[in-house]
């Protein structure tokens, strides 16, 4: 296991999340700037298939991640696991777990990443310096604890096809907000086992439900890209309504 800790942090860096709450409400260059001041904690980097943040540790920071895509699961003593969120840049990977005694799930990386460890007296100085930043952070929570619903409700109702298409175009809205996709084209680099932790599903059957989105034209998927081939038919399948990610509220 490897993890690397850099000191600075750039506003390249810091661009997922300036665009993310931007998506909520109004932002200026000088909360640019007071992002920017989150630098002061260091940038680590974390190799793929390896964890973050283990169930039952004592959390003591906020994690920003920067770059590739991380996961909350919780799994079973029998090895089995259950993908409950996706991690994308710009997300924090829970903004207030720091005041719990131990964590009850686990955080790993999916791909390599990078994120930034913050201090809660670092967080603490934003908000007090550009105070409308709380609310574009909270209106942020607020969106990450409808996506939870979203999930529950694939996972209880959608049928395969369903829950498949609803999280591609979920997907395609998050990496959208941060300046990550293209068209309706975006880098999908996780692997088969992960979307059916995700969704729970075989192996098997997630593989059967891909051939036929594929089949029907909903999607295009090679080389760890996804390309939505008609939006509107795959909101259909998914049934989707995208009031719970509350973007251009403002």
């Amino acid at each position: 296991m490897r993890v690397t800790r850099m000191n600075t942090l750039t506003a390249a860096g810091i661009e997922p999340l300036f665009r993310l709450l931007s998506r909520y409400m109004p932002l200026e260059e000088a909360d640019r700037d007071a992002l920017l001041a989150l630098e002061a904690g260091p940038l680590c980097v974390r190799d793929a298939r390896h964890d973050i943040a283990r169930e039952g540790e004592n959390p003591t920071v906020v994690r920003l991640l920067v770059s590739g895509w991380a996961c909350r699961y919780k799994d079973l003593p029998d090895g089995r696991r259950q993908i409950v969120g996706f991690f994308l840049p710009g997300d924090f990977c829970d903004l207030n777990v720091y005041i719990l005694r131990e964590l009850d799930h686990s955080i790993g990386a999916l791909t390599g990443v990078r994120y930034y460890e913050i201090q809660p007296q670092q967080f603490q100085a934003v908000i007090e310096e550009r105070p409308h930043l709380l609310r574009a952070l909270l209106w942020h929570e607020m969106v990450s604890s409808g996506i939870q619903r979203e999930w529950l409700l694939s996972i209880g109702q959608r049928s395969p096809i369903e829950r498949l298409a609803h999280l591609f175009i979920e997907l395609y809205y998050r990496l959208q907000a941060v300046g990550l996709a293209t068209g309706l084209s975006f880098d999908l680099p996780v692997t088969q086992n992960h979307l059916a932790e995700a969704n729970g599903l075989s192996l098997v059957h997630l593989n059967r439900t891909l051939q036929e989105m594929r089949r029907e034209g909903l999607i295009e998927l090679a080389d760890r890209q996804l390309r939505i081939g008609d939006l509107d038919r795959l909101k259909k399948v998914a049934m989707f309504n995208n009031n719970y990610l509350h973007f251009n509220r403002h």
